[in-house]
């Protein structure tokens, strides 16, 4: 026998007890961990009670100039009220097929746990501790903002370094209240507190003048400004303290509902990204020869009947109240009183570019 063929008999038994047997498998037979591999179904209750009661429950801010508020007639209007809107669409195929519930901010996780609601979008952030701990989860983000100051013009501060020894109104209980104590202790600044149990409550505060500077989310602020008597005399720092999140949260627990709002979310993103507004969406759905666009408006595929929603859920969340450019212009941006510049919440492609970027429909 030679020494190459002794070397590989040895090879042959190295690391087996005697008792060792190969594992022998059957043709045509899966090892039991790969049995169980078919995906479960795709079914919310959720849905199923929505299309039962035949409308939308969506809690949002109870009065907030530009995100959610009613108007001289009593309709709710604003950027957040839209997207229940585009929900209510894709969902029923009724955009107005929506009951607005106005939560505080110590109601608004309780409201969705309870069932009281079935989507909150209401200007909220979406941080590690809500998800572990409140029983919720966020579905996306629709607008990306940060904390920042609001201060009467006539201070001339050119930072919020130079708030030394102020007064900050601030809510109660907050990720605002929070942010602006890790701000000031991480520079060594001395500051006053001035707490308020509630939004409302902080933004009567400053405008009595019991403080200095308000705290709160950058959007907040341009709206609160415009409710003061004299705007134009108020100005927003430029700093950003914060990064803020703000998207729809769901109850957790159901996470087909968790997948229906993330991807109405990313449709109306997406459509404009791709030139769909609520004016041509119609048309685009029987002339557009784009695959993006024909997937998106449910003229090819059978995306939405893999969601339990109709097969045009994308046409419909879209001519609800339009893509999220329309959506943002109207309610906050360059057609409203509000007059936010898009920023980070530009599209990716566009220049600037910012951070929104649809997920693929496909």
């Amino acid at each position: 026998m030679t020494l190459a063929l002794l070397w590989g008999l040895a090879g042959c038994g190295q690391g087996r007890d005697e008792g060792d047997v190969e594992p022998r498998v059957e043709p045509g037979v899966e090892n039991e961990a790969q049995t169980d591999a078919a995906a479960p179904d795709f079914a919310s209750p959720t849905l199923a009670a929505i299309k039962r009661r035949g409308r939308l429950n969506c809690g949002v801010h109870e009065g907030l100039v530009g995100f959610a508020y009613t108007d001289n007639r009593g309709e709710w209007r604003g950027f957040d009220v839209d997207f229940c809107r585009a929900l209510a669409g894709a969902v029923l195929g009724d955009a107005n097929a929506v009951r607005f519930v106005p939560l505080t901010n110590s109601q608004r996780f309780q409201a969705l746990r309870s069932g009281r609601v079935d989507v909150l979008w209401r200007a909220t952030s979406w941080t590690m501790s809500r998800e572990a701990t409140e029983g919720i989860r966020f579905a996306g983000v629709n607008y990306y903002d940060g904390q920042g100051f609001l201060v009467r013009r006539s201070l001339d501060l050119a930072s919020a370094s130079e708030l030394n020894g102020a007064r900050v109104c601030v809510q109660r209980a907050s990720t605002s209240e929070m942010n602006v104590g890790d701000f000031f202790q991480a520079r060594g600044i001395q500051y006053k507190p001035v707490i308020a149990d509630d939004e409302e409550a902080a933004r009567r505060a400053y405008a009595r003048g019991d403080c200095d500077a308000l705290s709160a989310d950058i959007g907040a602020l341009a709206a609160t400004r415009t409710t003061l008597s004299n705007p134009e005399q108020h100005v927003i720092l430029s700093d950003v303290i914060s990064k803020e999140a703000l998207g729809p949260a769901v109850k957790r627990g159901d996470e087909v509902w968790t997948s229906i709002v993330r991807w109405t979310l990313n449709a109306v993103i997406l459509g404009e990204e791709l030139g769909v507004t609520a004016d041509n969406a119609g048309d685009l759905a029987e002339e557009s020869r784009d695959p993006r666009v024909r997937r998106l408006l449910g003229v090819e595929g059978e995306l939405g009947a893999q969601m339990g929603l109709r097969k045009d859920w994308g046409l419909k969340a879209i001519e609800a109240r339009g893509n999220y450019g329309e959506i943002f212009a109207r309610n906050i941006g360059d057609d409203s009183s509000l007059d936010l510049a898009r920023g980070l919440n530009a599209q990716w492609n566009a220049r600037p570019g910012g951070l929104m970027y649809a997920l693929p429909i496909r």
